[in-house]
């Protein structure tokens, strides 16, 4: 074989492997493209959230269970919205009550996407949706409340804002489910109730009288109780003095019969004993250290006193 032989196999041998090289490399670009295609369109569902499928602007599926799904490249895109409960803070307003009073509210509210299709349809995004459902409740709350009189709102006693709250999310869910919005609201409530500025010293003096009046109101009710009390006790007191000294003179009464009876049947046993007795007893009265007694010698106390006993 000649030099020029030589070198045109050697040619021809490196063109075949530069093009089996080059082939090879095309074929692995090939299959990492789509590889990288496939993992670039592949989506995770994840728990708590709903992924929107769209192609072409319009929806196309939703993905509601966690996992894992692909979509088709180019064409379809995938947004994601939470399928979790969410808090909306309202915005405060000034709400006029039935007795004419305006109070500002403050609401909170508990929802979640109950039907994405709707809600994107209707309402485009969750800002808008919470828009909706603030317009709503607003109007919810002012429509109830404009039932109540004031004291019946800020009053924990005479209010009935228990129910109230469960009112206002039943009327708030009837009108977004009306206008097809596909949201859920879990709960309304009322944070505080406050007075605007310019009504708090009016409405506190207001107050202020009103719980004087029914403190002096108290008073007189507990000092007529008290007179009451007083009046019956001193009635009882005088039918129980009645009563005892009526039950004492029956007493002293018959103790009295027994005495004179005693009296009668010593006296009748033995009468000079009885006298003897008696005068005694008015010695004890009329006779002491000083006493000086002048009788007639024929007297009784003479005669007891000289020692004559008949």
């Amino acid at each position: 074989m000649t030099n020029d032989n030589i070198v045109d196999m050697n040619e021809k041998k490196q063109d075949f492997e530069w093009k089996k090289y080059t082939k090879t490399g095309v074929f692995l670009v090939i299959v990492i493209a789509v590889l990288a295609l496939v993992i670039s369109n592949v989506f995770i569902a994840k728990e708590g959230e709903y992924k929107v499928v769209r192609q072409f602007g319009e929806i196309v599926d939703i993905k509601r269970e966690p996992g894992l799904y692909i979509k088709i490249p180019f064409i379809q895109n995938v947004t994601t919205l939470p399928k979790h409960q969410m808090t909306y803070d309202v915005t405060e307003a000034e709400i006029n009550t039935k007795d004419k009073k305006r109070i500002l509210i403050d609401n909170y509210a508990v929802w979640r996407i109950e039907d994405p299709r709707k809600m994107i349809t209707n309402a485009v995004t969750v800002v808008g949706a919470e828009t909706k459902m603030e317009e709503f409740i607003y109007s919810v709350v002012r429509a109830e409340l404009g039932q109540l009189e004031y004291d019946e709102i800020i009053n924990d006693e005479k209010s009935s804002r228990g129910s109230l709250n469960d009112r206002v999310t039943d009327k708030v869910n009837e009108l977004l489910n009306r206008d097809q919005y596909g949201i859920v609201v879990t709960d309304v409530r009322m944070k505080r109730t406050d007075l605007p500025e310019a009504n708090e010293n009016s409405v506190y003096t207001r107050m202020i009288s009103e719980r004087e009046t029914k403190a002096q109101e108290y008073l007189s009710m507990g000092d007529a109780q008290k007179q009451k009390i007083m009046a019956e006790t001193d009635r009882e007191v005088r039918e129980l003095l009645a009563t005892a000294s009526a039950d004492a003179s029956v007493i002293r009464a018959e103790g009295e019969a027994e005495a004179a009876k005693l009296y009668n049947t010593s006296f009748s046993k033995d009468p000079s004993f009885y006298n003897l007795y008696k005068t005694l007893e008015t010695y004890k009265k009329t006779v002491d250290d000083e006493t000086v007694i002048v009788l007639p010698s024929d007297s009784p106390y003479a005669r007891i006193l000289m020692g004559y006993t008949e």
